[in-house]
């Protein structure tokens, strides 16, 4: 198995894993909605952060991880933005989800410039 095919796997096992017991938290806790929220727990970059520290090294893994931060963050901002559209300007999900990417772009890009760089 060649390297790449070894970490892809390796991926798949963390990710599964993580998102098991993420999703067995969310299923302890009330609401109920929490498990949706907990099962689709961002498992695949906690995967891919181990493998980047145990391949790159430490300071490749935390400007990696302050990337992840910042996309975290304007995700955040993103997903606001279209409840707002949503709920106060009455508009459905897609126009909104459309409009509310720009924002993602600008805050995400802004981060990255301004901090992540």
């Amino acid at each position: 198995m060649s390297t790449l095919a070894g970490q892809i796997v390796l991926r798949w096992i963390i990710g599964g894993a993580v998102v098991s017991a993420f999703a067995l938290c969310g299923s302890l806790l009330k609401p109920k909605t929490f498990a949706g929220l907990f099962g689709g727990a961002p498992s695949i970059a906690l995967a891919t952060l181990v493998l980047t520290l145990s391949t790159q090294g430490k300071a490749y893994c935390a400007n990696e991880a302050r990337s992840m931060a910042g996309g975290a963050v304007a995700f955040v901002i993103y997903a606001t933005f279209v409840k707002w559209l949503v709920l106060r300007c009455k508009l459905s999900a897609l126009p909104a989800s459309g409009l509310a990417i720009v924002v993602w772009l600008i805050v995400a890009f802004s981060l990255w410039g301004v901090v992540l760089r």
